[in-house]
């Protein structure tokens, strides 16, 4: 069995951490809010404002951390918007489909990544950002998995094209995934990171998998 990496290694400086993570759950509510707009039923709109209300809620917990250390939620955010901003523009213009196969694949990975970096924080900012992050995070991946599968079934087709739209959103993920492992670590070279990536491509095959899909 493969040992499993310790992103804790990488954890940023805790101010770093913090604008970071809270920037891209404020970006990602601002997907889903998009993608409610365009949801082909009631049912789907549903579902979208489920997520969207859980995403704004780690947003909320962040900024929460963010006051508890005397800082400046803006300013911190500011330094990382450029980045998942311009990952907001390659993942967040397809349809419903193709954006909530982006929440449950892309942004479940980030918020992975983030949950795990988060165990490397000081003191009880650990305990409270750990909580935020995970704020129903397993129950929204279920409830994706089993609306995209309902519609897979209903259209065959939907399937190739949510296979290759997974296909393309690993990489842009993955860029987000390595700002954040390596913001404010000169440690964090290719070679070290190497076994991160490898895990990260094995779980985002595995929510691909789950659905059917061919990573």
């Amino acid at each position: 069995m493969v040992s499993r990496v310790e992103l804790s290694d990488f954890t940023p400086a805790l101010d770093v951490f913090l604008g970071q993570s809270a920037y891209l759950q404020l970006a990602l509510f601002e997907s889903l809010g998009r993608a409610a707009a365009i949801a082909p039923s009631t049912r789907a709109k549903a579902l979208t404002g489920v997520v969207a209300t859980s995403t704004l809620e780690r947003h909320r917990g962040l900024l929460a951390e963010i006051e508890r250390q005397s800082g400046d939620a803006a300013d911190l955010m500011q330094p990382h918007t450029g980045l998942i901003d311009d990952f907001q523009r390659r993942t967040g213009n397809g349809d419903w489909y193709e954006s909530m196969l982006a929440s449950y694949v892309a942004a479940g990975l980030l918020n992975d990544v983030f949950s795990r970096l988060a165990s490397g924080l000081p003191g009880d900012s650990r305990e409270r950002v750990v909580a935020a992050l995970e704020t129903d995070a397993t129950s929204d991946e279920t409830s994706i998995v089993a609306e995209l599968s309902l519609a897979i079934s209903a259209d065959p087709q939907l399937a190739s094209r949510l296979a290759l739209w997974g296909r393309r959103l690993v990489g842009d993920t993955l860029l987000v995934a390595r700002a954040a492992i390596s913001a404010s670590h000169e440690s964090a070279d290719d070679e070290r990171l190497e076994p991160v990536f490898t895990e990260l491509i094995a779980a985002h095959t595995r929510r691909m998998d789950t659905l059917g899909l061919t990573a």
